[in-house]
């Protein structure tokens, strides 16, 4: 990727909002102005014109260097990702149009272990983190798959895990061919800084081996650990007992997170502003409200109807404060649970 930290985040963005088993129509996605702003921790006043200055720079800055391999050789493409934005300064959406040339690289990458947490991607400073997170995530998403589905031999599985790239491979992946020439250089300020990021602000523990090839450095060696929290809030390293246990809860939350899309519900949040695009890309969040808000909208249903709960949602969004944000769920329940009550002493009265 041929582009600075704010494009690259932007491209990511626009990117995960790509539906691989639905055919993008005209290659197009739709993004909020507001989940941009939060995703860029952008709150100032200026925000507006930074926001356009950041959508002119990508458009500018942004393209992609591809070599596959053709015949006895290798054929280079270059190609501008997102030729076509589109914002009003009246409305929150921003269209975003990639190029068709793109699309099969995303769709493909996407399908191939290239999911990662925007949370994580949001913290991240440096386009040379942005990148090294992407191929990380990569590799370790795999170990994740195959630890659990099987169809890799034990070392394959453990290579995922403990990725190796040669330094000149690097190099073209973080687009620093013609920088940092000494490689201590090229370390400290690359590699170090990159790792260092990473893993102070996303789940990810990284470290690093050098390989020698004579006397210079040939290839990298990375191990990865990623952190889960205990109950005494230390971080312990997944094992495969907890990789069984983490793909059933994965299976049932993504049971729980496609109801949630299909719930009339998440459709109303999104009407009253509760919810947001970056939210809908949450497993956490729709699995959260499938199995813990929903079925108390049922009740409201049953006793108010569809309007009386689009009612209450009117009324919640009207009081929503910046802090309730933070755990959506959390709020939206709290905010039903002290209405149900109100609602059947209501009705208990009038009979």
């Amino acid at each position: 990727a041929k582009m600075d930290k704010t494009p690259l985040k932007m491209f990511e963005l626009a990117v995960s909002c790509i539906d691989t088993e639905k055919p993008l129509e005209d290659n197009t996605v739709y993004l909020s102005k507001r989940d941009l702003f939060a995703f860029f921790k952008v709150s100032d006043n200026d925000k507006h014109s930074r926001f356009k200055q950041a959508v002119e720079k990508m458009q500018k800055q942004a393209f992609f260097q591809i070599k596959e391999e053709a015949g006895k050789g290798f054929k280079f493409k270059s190609i501008v990702p997102i030729p076509y934005v589109e914002w009003t300064d009246y409305n929150d959406e921003v269209k975003i149009e990639f190029h068709r040339e793109i699309m099969p690289y995303l769709i493909n990458l996407k399908k191939n272990f290239t999911q990662h947490a925007l949370s994580d991607i949001a913290e991240l400073n440096s386009k040379y983190s942005l990148i090294l997170y992407r191929w990380l995530s990569m590799n370790y998403n795999q170990y994740e798959h195959y630890s659990v589905k099987g169809g890799r031999r034990a070392e394959q599985v453990e290579a995922y895990r403990n990725p190796s790239i040669k330094v000149k491979e690097m190099r073209l992946m973080t687009d620093t061919v013609n920088e940092y020439h000494k490689y201590n250089d090229w370390d400290r300020y690359i590699l170090k800084n990159s790792l260092k990021e990473i893993n102070a602000h996303t789940s990810f523990n990284v470290t690093y081996d050098k390989i020698k090839k004579g006397r210079s450095i040939d290839a990298i060696v990375f191990h990865i650990e990623k952190k889960r929290m205990a109950d005494d809030n230390s971080y312990k390293l997944d094992d495969r007992a907890y990789q069984e246990d983490k793909a059933r809860k994965a299976e049932t939350e993504d049971q729980l997170v496609l109801q949630a899309m299909d719930s009339p519900y998440t459709k109303l949040l999104m009407e009253h502003f509760l919810l947001s695009y970056l939210d809908l890309m949450d497993k956490k969040i729709l699995a959260g409200l499938q199995k813990n808000v929903y079925p108390l909208y049922d009740e409201l249903k049953e006793l108010r109807g569809l309007n009386g709960v689009k009612d209450h949602l009117s009324y919640v969004g009207a009081k929503q404060e910046d802090y309730s944000k933070k755990n959506i769920c959390k709020y939206l329940k709290k905010a039903i649970e002290q209405y149900l009550p109100t609602v059947k002493r209501q009705d208990l009265n009038h009979e």
